[in-house]
């Protein structure tokens, strides 16, 4: 079943194909100020974007299970992943599990910490499980052909910028 449907397409940039999609979900990841390893997706055919309210998702031509050997952590994308991004974050994950003990745990959410100074990334779970890695261990080099380079034809990504967090003083 898919979370895309012709009503959102309307009113979203759409691209096809594998080199095309890359490219833009490399400059997804970029604006975000995410990692440029977190969505290792291989045979992309189709990803969107809505501008008005952040709305994302990527369709592969199957799933892709992607172990990162420096956390030796298992994690499985499904064959369409959809958030909605803003600066920092990915919310309201679809399509992406980890393997926690005997279990596929859904993500739920993926965003940078509080402070940028720790270089950790945090990924919370339906289940209420928080697991914070560094951020670092999601790089991957950049070849020398720059993602900024290529994705020069690309729209600009623009993203709704992260909504300030309120304390309450007791």
């Amino acid at each position: 079943m898919s979370l895309t449907t012709d009503e959102l397409k309307a009113k979203a940039e759409v691209y096809y194909g594998d080199e095309i999609c890359h490219l833009c979900t490399q400059l997804l990841l970029r604006e975000a100020g995410l990692p440029n390893g977190l969505l290792p997706l291989k045979d992309l055919i189709e990803c969107g974007y809505v501008q008005e309210t952040g709305f994302v998702w990527l369709k592969q031509s199957n799933r892709v299970d992607h172990i990162f050997h420096s956390l030796g952590r298992l994690v499985s994308y499904g064959t369409e992943i959809t958030g909605y991004a803003e600066k920092g974050r990915i919310r309201k994950v679809k399509g992406i599990k980890t393997r926690e003990l005997m279990l596929w745990v859904p993500v739920e959410e993926i965003a940078l910490d509080d402070d940028p100074a720790t270089g950790k990334l945090v990924c919370k779970s339906i289940a209420g499980i928080t697991k914070t890695f560094p951020a670092s261990a999601f790089h991957i080099p950049e070849k020398e052909n720059n993602v900024k380079a290529n994705c020069a034809a690309l729209k600009p990504v623009v993203l709704m910028e992260r909504a300030p967090r309120v304390v309450k003083n007791s």
